[in-house]
C-alpha cells in the first residue's frame, strides 16, 4: 500500500480521508487527535483505501493526449457556447456570459448574475456528458436549486441525464487529474 499523508488541521472538527487520483491518500485530522487514534483509524480504513486504489485504473486513455490547457479551453468555450446558445433559447432562459475555469471539484456552476462557469476538462469527456452539464446549469437559470421541479426540468430536456451524471461520478476523478501538455 502506498504512503498516506497525515495532516493535522486546527480547523478540522473530525477526520477526513480522501484518495485523490494519482496522489498519495490524505488523512486530515483535528489537532487534538492522538497518534494512536490516527493509527487505529488507518488500520480500520485500510481495506477501504486498498479498494479505492484498485478502482483507480486509467480507463479513458488521457495519458496519450497531447492537448494543451489553452487548446482545451478554446475547444470547451466553442462547444459550450454553441450548446448554451441553442439550449437557452429552447428553455426560454438567457445567460450573461460563459466562463471557462480550472475548478478542482465542480464541473459547472450558475451564478445569480447569469454567469455560467464550466470546467475546461469537460471537453475531454464524451459530448453527451458536456451537453448534460451545460443543460444542467442552464436549468438553474429557471430553478436555482436541486428540487424535484429542477430535476423534472432537466429530465424533460435530457431524459438520459442519470447516465451522464453516473459517467462523471465514475470517470470524473480521472478527468480532474489530467495534466495537459505544456
Amino acid at each position: 500500500m502506498d504512503s498516506i499523508e497525515v495532516r493535522r488541521s486546527p480547523r478540522a472538527r473530525r477526520w477526513r480521508l480522501e484518495v485523490p487520483w494519482g496522489e498519495p491518500a490524505r488523512l486530515t485530522v483535528p489537532r487534538w487527535m492522538s497518534g494512536a487514534e490516527v493509527e487505529s483509524l488507518l488500520g480500520e480504513k485500510r481495506p477501504w483505501l486498498e479498494e479505492q486504489r484498485r478502482r483507480q485504473v486509467p480507463r479513458l486513455g488521457l495519458e496519450r493526449l497531447t492537448v494543451s490547457e489553452s487548446e482545451a479551453r478554446i475547444g470547451a468555450r466553442e462547444l459550450l457556447s454553441a450548446l448554451a446558445e441553442e439550449e437557452a433559447e429552447r428553455l426560454g432562459v438567457s445567460y450573461r456570459r460563459i466562463r471557462i475555469g480550472d475548478q478542482r471539484t465542480l464541473w459547472g456552476s450558475c451564478s445569480s448574475a447569469g454567469t455560467l462557469s464550466f470546467n475546461w476538462r469537460l471537453v475531454l469527456a464524451p459530448l453527451e456528458v458536456l451537453d448534460y452539464v451545460a443543460v444542467h446549469e442552464l436549468c438553474h437559470l429557471r430553478i436555482p436549486n436541486h428540487s424535484k421541479s429542477f430535476w423534472k426540468l432537466v429530465e424533460a430536456s435530457r431524459p438520459d441525464w442519470r447516465d451522464q451524471r453516473h459517467w462523471l461520478r465514475e470517470h470524473g476523478p480521472e478527468l480532474l487529474a489530467f495534466v495537459p501538455a505544456r
